[in-house]
C-alpha cells in the first residue's frame, strides 16, 4: 500500500464534512496520475500544519495573502517531501513562520483532512486542494517571523482568539481537534 493510501486509510473523521473529504481523498488517490503535481487539475494534495506552542496555550494563525483569510501554514507538496504529508505540513510551517517545528507526539496522522475549492486566478483554473492536515509544535516560539510572500502576518493566539478567527466550520473542526489535544482530553 503507498504511504498515502495507507495514512488515509487509518484516519477517522469526526462529522460528515469530513467524511465526505476524505472519501473524495481515497479516490483521488488511486486515479490522480500525478496526486502531488500542482499542475495536476482538477485537484491535488496539499499539507498544512497547526502549529502550537510547547505547553499547547498558544496556537499560530496566518493571514493568507493571496485569500486574506487567518489559516494554519500550509501549501503544496514539493519533490523533495516524497509524497509524505507530514513532510509537507513540517516544511511549510517552517518556511511560513521561521519556527524549528516537530510532529505532536500525541496527535493522530493525520489530525483532520479537507477538500476546499480554489478560485481560479491568473493562469491557474478552480481546482480542489485535498489538504492533509498535522498537528505541530514549535520548538522555539519566540522567532515567529512570517514569510512576506505568503502571508500579511502571524500571530501566536489564544484558542478562543483563533477560534473567533475561524470563518469557516473545517477551520473550527481542526482547531478544537488540536485544543483537545494540546489540554490531553
Amino acid at each position: 500500500m503507498a504511504p498515502l493510501d495507507e495514512l488515509l486509510a487509518h484516519h477517522q473523521p469526526s462529522d460528515d464534512k469530513e467524511r465526505a473529504d476524505l472519501e473524495t481523498m481515497r479516490s483521488f488517490a488511486r486515479t490522480l496520475p500525478a496526486p502531488f503535481s500542482r499542475e495536476q487539475w482538477p485537484a491535488h494534495f496539499t499539507g498544512s500544519a497547526v502549529v502550537v506552542t510547547p505547553d499547547g496555550a498558544k496556537v499560530l494563525l496566518v493571514l493568507h495573502a493571496k485569500l486574506n483569510r487567518w489559516l494554519q501554514p500550509g501549501g503544496h507538496a514539493d519533490p523533495a517531501d516524497g509524497g509524505a504529508m507530514e513532510a509537507t505540513a513540517l516544511r511549510e510551517a517552517r518556511e511560513e513562520t521561521g519556527l524549528e517545528v516537530s510532529l505532536h507526539p500525541g496527535a493522530p496522522r493525520p489530525l483532520d483532512v479537507d477538500v476546499h475549492v480554489i478560485p481560479a486566478r491568473k493562469l491557474e483554473p478552480e481546482h480542489r486542494h485535498l489538504d492533509v492536515r498535522s498537528l505541530v509544535v514549535a520548538q522555539n516560539p519566540e522567532a515567529l517571523a512570517h514569510d512576506p510572500a505568503e502571508s500579511h502576518g502571524a500571530q501566536w493566539l489564544s484558542w478562543d482568539e483563533a477560534l473567533a478567527r475561524a470563518d469557516e466550520a473545517p477551520l473550527r473542526r481542526l482547531l478544537e481537534k488540536a485544543r483537545a489535544i494540546t489540554a490531553g482530553r
